[in-house]
Formats: C-alpha cells, structure tokens, sequence
C-alpha cells in the first residue's frame, strides 16, 4: 500500500466517523432536548446547519476516497461476483441512504426553527435521525468487515 492509499483509507475512516458521530449526536442528544423545549430555535437551527455541512462534507469525502479505494482494488467483475464487492455495494447503498435520512430530516428541523418552532419539528425528524443513525452505525459495521477481511470466507 503507497503513502497515497494509506492517507486515503484514513481520511475515508476520519470522515465515516465524524458523520456517524454527528448524526447519532444530534439524534439521541440534540433532537430529545429540543423536543422537551430545552432548545430554542436560534441554537438548533445553528446545529442542524452544521450537521447538514458536516454531512454533505463527509458524503462527498467518502464519494471521492471510496471511489478511489474501489478502482484500485476491484473490477466491476470482483464487485458483483465476490463477497467483499458485495459489502462494498451494500456501503454505497447504505451511504445513499444516510446523505438522503440526514437531507430529509435537516430539512424539517430547518423548517421549523425558521418559523421559530422547535418540539414539533424535533418529534418530526427524531424517527429520520434515528433510522440514519442505525443505518451509519450499519456502514461502519460493513467497513469492519472489510477491513477484517471477514468477507474472505464468503
């Protein structure tokens, strides 16, 4: 592995963790105390713009460094025929859905702290965030897998 690759998988790992954390931070700490009126607008709409920033950096990270993992290592043969192509296709399944879960979610929490509103927008983005968080925590499970070379056995 050159230097280049190995800086590539940590900025891949750095970035899959900032968002899962971010995610998971702002579903089952942010959002619960917005939802009991502990937040108002004015902080919470600071928060969801960056979760969103932190979100949209990190897709687009783990895009560009993703990218560049799967050419070096893998053919559209080994990705469709082996079972670490598979979870390499799971994860980018699954990254789809955490950038969507997350856009969805920010969404409805920025349209409410707009019209200063907070526990309605809070309960309505709480099940999003959640879903994102279990499906980040999914991501990083695959990417163990990987990295274990578990899927060698498949």
């Amino acid at each position: 592995m050159t230097l280049v690759d190995t800086f590539v998988y940590g900025l891949h790992l750095l970035f899959a963790a900032l968002w899962v954390g971010a995610v998971a931070f702002v579903a089952l700490v942010v959002v619960p105390l917005a939802r009991d009126g502990g937040l108002n607008a004015t902080p919470l709409g600071t928060l969801v713009g960056r979760l969103r920033t932190v979100s949209r950096t990190s897709a687009l990270v783990l895009l560009l460094s993703g990218g560049h993992m799967a050419a070096n290592a893998y053919t559209v043969d080994s990705l469709t025929g082996s079972g670490r192509g598979h979870l390499v296709l799971a994860m980018v399944a699954l990254w789809f859905v955490l950038a969507a879960l997350v856009e969805v979610a920010g969404g409805k929490l920025e349209r409410g702290t707009d019209d200063k509103k907070v526990r309605e927008p809070a309960r309505e983005a709480r099940p999003l965030l959640l879903a994102a968080t279990v499906v980040g925590a999914a991501l990083l499970f695959v990417g163990a897998a990987l990295t274990t070379n578990l899927p060698a056995s498949l």
